[in-house]
């Protein structure tokens, strides 16, 4: 019976695949409609302690970072408000970010499903010792994710807010931001983390199809570390404190790939040799 899976497999043609590909489109944008629907519901706290929580003094990042500075005898991180209003400046404006930021709620909180179809789309044309060796992909790589959306919520969104809140060319001019554009940036800061984190993940199949090896991501190691500080910047306020605070976590990723890509190549080797031994 399973022969006979197998061989159906084989005779699907490049039209079934398109079919099966688009009902696990349509079982993951189920998911996520039905997770934004119950974000859609609960706006009050997605809205006014998620989204507008960064925007409090009273939040754990500012806190922790305030205690931190005093420490150091500086005071950068310590306010009572940030100086900058929300608002909406179109008829639509509320209504409309409301069912996008639903929208992206539920893609995050679906994630792990969305990647579960993925996976069953694409493991069918792998080796069943693929199959095994790639066991636990969805809970880690969805594990990653999440550390990635609180890192990107709890660090780097309050540090651009801060940063960008508090900024003036001049006295004249006042801070009234967007609605559209402040929930643009938490969720730009949240949804990059979520990828950023995902960086073992990549490495590792990137090293099982042969593209990256061990050596390789040493030799570039310091082109890597430029790259993320880079990155660090483009995400983060100009400062260096958070550039740093931003681009530690980030390297400490790339050491953990490169331990990953070690691990993949000598499993790797250990299955060549006894492939030649029993040949």
């Amino acid at each position: 019976m399973g022969a006979r899976a197998k061989n159906i497999e084989k005779e699907m043609s490049f039209l079934d695949h398109l079919e099966e590909l688009r009902w696990h489109l349509i079982k993951s944008t189920i998911a996520v409609v039905l997770f934004g629907t119950v974000a859609f519901v609960f706006k009050s706290f997605v809205f006014d302690v998620l989204i507008l929580g960064p925007k409090s003094a009273d939040f754990p990042t500012y806190k922790l970072l305030c205690k931190s500075a005093i420490m150091l005898n500086m005071d950068y991180f310590c306010f009572t408000e940030l100086p900058f209003a929300v608002q909406s400046r179109t008829m639509a404006g509320q209504f409309s970010v409301h069912i996008w930021t639903s929208i992206t709620a539920g893609f995050i909180v679906a994630f792990p499903y969305v990647l579960f179809q993925f996976w069953q789309f694409i493991s069918p044309g792998l080796r069943l010792n693929e199959r095994k060796s790639a066991r636990g992909f969805i809970f880690v790589a969805s594990l990653l994710f999440f550390i990635g959306v609180l890192f990107g919520y709890y660090v780097v969104t309050p540090l651009s807010m801060h940063f960008l809140g508090t900024y003036q060319v001049s006295a004249e001019v006042l801070n009234e931001f967007d609605i559209s554009s402040y929930i643009g940036l938490v969720r730009a800061c949240a949804l990059s983390g979520g990828v950023i984190f995902e960086l073992p993940i990549i490495i590792y199949f990137l090293t099982k199809i042969g593209l990256v090896t061990p050596e390789l991501m040493k030799k570039y190691r310091k082109f890597a570390i430029v790259v993320v500080l880079i990155l660090s910047a483009i995400i983060t306020p100009p400062d260096i404190a958070s550039q740093i605070i931003v681009a530690i976590p980030v390297v400490i990723l790339y050491e953990i790939s490169i331990f990953i890509s070690r691990a993949v190549i000598k499993k790797q080797n250990k299955k060549a040799a006894a492939n030649v031994k029993s040949s």
